[in-house]
């Protein structure tokens, strides 16, 4: 089969379209042709390279995938051949106390599929195999780009802002990238719970998309000063919930941007980890720093359930072929993306 390789960090020419062995599946696991698969920040960290995070090598990223179900282990009882499906990425032991209380992400053996998983075994491939568990059926009112487009955003952003900030009717949610693939997200999280997205980014395009899909209020950081407008926005209260996931570059706002007792979630840094802090916000505003990591199999199906309503819709930026995944990447990197990007078959 032909698949998007690397056997080395580094730029994107380190990135291989090439043939591979088709992956053999296991009894509990399953093989599927896969349509499209969705591109994400972790496909850029994986072939960077991370300090303190081992890349299993040679490699195929790719945490997202929609496809068909084509073979399917001997254990295999909740999932058939011709089933249209979509991958849930968190894989864990299944067996240890985390597990079996619903704590994946606590697990010792946890892993993103695509990202720490290998050797080989991502979603940017025309094969992969899963565990039967790890796959839920693909909505019908969704195309297979669509769909490709969405787990990984959606329930990295509805646990950040459901079960960790515990979002509810009339927040205000600052929302950093709120036209990117998380933060398209976020604000269609925040609608559906009557809460008043508030979307930053740094052009007028990305933010009229972020408006289109429920932004109650929008900020160009290119052009305005976001502390500044978050005052006049929420009449010098501070916001409820800052949602984070950029780190360095936007830390310090975050936190100067959260009312008495507000709560800023994370789940990443991609400008920089080593952001700085100014304690005596934290304890004289009393606020809340919470950390966030993926979700639970559960949160996704809470979160896909609006999807399949069409409460929560995709917002695909561009298609691409699958050797195009080094192009993929690099627009992703020049911060051009609003949405998502997809690679297809």
């Amino acid at each position: 089969m032909k698949a998007v390789v690397f056997n080395e960090h580094g730029d994107i020419d380190v990135l291989k379209y090439m043939d591979v062995p088709e992956p053999q599946i296991s009894p509990n696991e399953v093989l599927i042709k896969i349509k499209a698969s969705g591109c994400n920040y972790n496909d850029i960290w994986a072939r960077r390279g991370l300090p303190g995070v081992s890349i299993v090598m040679p490699h195929i990223s790719g945490s997202d995938a929609a496809g068909e179900v084509v073979d399917i282990g001997s254990e295999v009882k909740n999932v058939k051949v011709g089933d249209e499906v979509v991958v849930f990425s968190s894989f864990s032991c299944g067996t240890c106390d985390a597990c079996a209380r619903g704590e994946v992400f606590f697990c010792r053996q946890f892993k993103i599929w695509g990202f720490q998983t290998g050797p080989l075994d991502g979603a940017h491939a025309e094969y992969a195999k899963v565990p039967a568990f790890n796959v839920v059926p693909k909505p019908k009112n969704l195309g297979w780009e669509q769909a490709a487009s969405m787990p990984l955003v959606l329930f990295t952003a509805w646990r950040m802002l459901v079960t960790r900030a515990k979002v509810k009717a009339g927040d205000f949610v600052l929302i950093w990238g709120g036209a990117g693939g998380l933060g398209t997200m976020a604000v269609q999280i925040c609608k559906l719970h009557n809460a008043r997205a508030i979307a930053v980014a740094n052009s007028d395009d990305k933010l009229q998309i972020a408006s289109e899909l429920g932004a109650a209020y929008v900020i160009n950081r290119s052009k305005q000063d976001v502390n500044e407008e978050v005052r006049k926005i929420t009449e010098r209260r501070g916001v409820d919930i800052a949602f984070e996931h950029v780190g360095e570059a936007t830390w310090e706002t975050s936190v100067r941007s959260l009312k008495w007792g507000g709560t800023l979630v994370t789940c990443g840094a991609t400008s920089g980890y080593d952001a700085k802090t100014d304690i005596r916000l934290l304890w004289n505003k009393q606020l809340n720093f919470l950390g966030s990591h993926m979700a639970n199999k559960a949160e996704f199906l809470d979160a896909w359930r609006w999807v399949e309503s069409g409460d929560i819709k995709p917002a695909v930026f561009i298609a691409l072929p699958l050797q195009e995944a080094g192009l993929a990447q690099k627009t992703i990197e020049e911060g051009r993306v609003i949405g998502k990007v997809v690679l297809t078959r």
